[in-house]
C-alpha cells in the first residue's frame, strides 16, 4: 500500500515560495490501477517524482508497505520495488537494449525472454534487441524500451509519466493492451499520469489534480 500524508513540495525563487504540492493526502491500496489526470501545471508530475524520490518532499510522509520512505534516495526506493518511467527517458550510449533489460530484470535473459518484453510494448524485437539505447533511436522508441525495462523489473509499484507521449497510434494501442494485461495479473500497483481516455478507462480509480 502507498500512503501520502500531508505531502508538501515547495520551491523558492526571486519571487518567493511557490507551493506546488500543498498537503496531499492519498492512499492507494495494493494492486490497484490509478490514473492521475488534470490540467497542465496542476502538480501531477511533481507528485509522482516526489513519490519516486527525484524531488525531496518539503514536508509530510510517504509510506510504502508500512515503511516511511520519505528520507530514502531514488536508488533505495528502487530497491524496494518502485519503478518510474520518465516523460523523456534517458539514453545510454554503448549499452544494448538487451543489456538494459537484463540490468532491469536483475538476471540474464534469453534472447526470447528479452524479445518478449519488447513485443509487449509494440516493438519488432529482432530489430531492437541488439541495438544501442542511444541517439539513433527516436523518442518514441526509447520510451517504449524504457517501459519494457520496467516490465522486466516486475516491480510491485510501477509509475508511468505520460507513457503515450511521442508514441504512434499503433504502438499506443499495443501499450494500452499491455497495461490492461499487467493489471489483469494483479501483481503490481500501477500509477499512470495520462490525458488519454483509453488509458483512463482502464483505471480502478481516477485522481484529478489541479492548482
Amino acid at each position: 500500500m502507498l500512503e501520502l500524508k500531508n505531502l508538501h513540495f515547495t520551491v523558492s525563487d526571486e519571487n518567493g515560495e511557490k507551493h506546488i504540492l500543498n498537503g496531499v493526502d492519498l492512499t492507494i491500496p495494493d494492486k490497484r490501477f490509478v490514473v492521475i489526470t488534470g490540467p497542465n501545471g496542476g502538480g501531477k508530475t511533481t507528485l509522482v517524482r516526489t513519490i519516486m524520490g527525484i524531488n525531496e518532499a518539503s514536508a509530510g510522509q510517504i509510506i510504502w508497505n508500512g515503511e516511511d520512505i520519505t528520507s530514502l534516495s531514488v536508488s533505495e526506493r528502487a530497491k524496494k520495488g518502485i519503478s518510474y518511467g520518465f516523460q523523456q527517458p534517458p539514453r545510454f550510449k554503448g549499452m544494448r537494449v538487451k543489456d538494459l533489460l537484463e540490468i532491469a530484470a536483475g538476471e540474464s535473459l534469453s534472447h526470447a525472454e528479452a524479445c518478449s518484453y519488447l513485443t509487449q510494448v509494440g516493438l519488432c524485437a529482432k530489430d531492437y534487441v541488439d541495438r544501442d539505447v542511444d541517439a539513433s533511436l527516436s523518442g518514441g522508441e526509447v520510451k517504449r524500451i524504457e517501459i519494457a525495462s520496467i516490465l522486466a523489473r516486475k516491480s510491485p509499484l510501477m509509475i508511468f509519466d505520460e507513457p503515450e507521449a511521442g508514441i504512434d497510434l499503433w504502438s499506443f494501442a499495443r501499450l494500452t493492451e499491455t497495461f490492461k494485461a499487467i493489471h489483469a495479473k494483479r501483481e503490481s500497483t500501477i500509477i499512470i499520469i495520462s490525458h488519454q481516455e483509453r488509458i483512463i478507462r482502464l483505471a480502478d480509480e481516477i485522481i484529478v489534480m489541479a492548482n
